[in-house]
């Protein structure tokens, strides 16, 4: 499966013309702005693996925000605007309109990652708006919507560190498994 995110670091890195940077704005309390890199893999037993590495930059919250990825020589590949019922893309290629942000996330990275959960998740917490459970004792962690958060790596006083969240097959061999690992800068986490 070849992903916006593998073509989109490949022509940023053979070259392509990157997007502006456009400033971040935080528009409302309790928005937040997160930086770092984001790196994806997606298996599957009927699919060669894919994946990628990017910087991100994540700012505003789950109704209303912005993602921008970059390349790993920081050519910006992709910003995603979210808010008012609209949903864009825009590349060095052009702008695209998705329902949602899973449709978005789909494209943009190769799998629907819940974007509204992921704001939660990289300050190192459960999203408040669906259950979780924690994960054994002896791990630091949780459950949620699917996907094993491990936060072994993550700091939660400074808010940075690696923070890996996996979803399996669930016993689906044609499902595919997708690991997502990021690691969030110091002070890029606003309270």
């Amino acid at each position: 499966m070849a992903t916006l995110l593998v073509a989109g670091l490949s022509g940023g890195l053979i070259g392509c013309a990157g997007l502006p940077a456009k400033p971040v704005v935080v528009r409302a309390e309790g928005d937040v702005h997160l930086t770092g890199r984001l790196s994806i893999q997606v298996s599957s037993s009927t699919a060669r693996p894919t994946g990628g590495n990017v910087g991100f930059d994540l700012s505003g919250n789950p109704a209303a925000g912005q993602m921008e990825l970059s390349s790993p020589l920081g050519s910006l590949v992709a910003r995603a605007t979210w808010g008012a019922g609209e949903v864009k893309l825009q590349t060095p290629e052009g702008e695209r309109q998705f329902a949602d942000l899973d449709e978005l996330s789909r494209e943009l990275l190769g799998e629907a990652i819940p974007v509204a959960a992921l704001f939660d998740w990289l300050q190192g917490r459960p999203w408040p708006q669906v259950a979780s459970r924690p994960l054994a004792q002896e791990q630091a962690g949780f459950e949620q919507l699917g996907w094993r958060i491990d936060l072994t790596g993550f700091d939660l006083a400074g808010k940075q560190g690696v923070i890996m969240a996996a979803k399996g097959a669930n016993g689906n061999s044609s499902e595919p498994i997708v690991t997502l690992r990021a690691r969030v800068e110091p002070s890029s986490a606003t309270p």
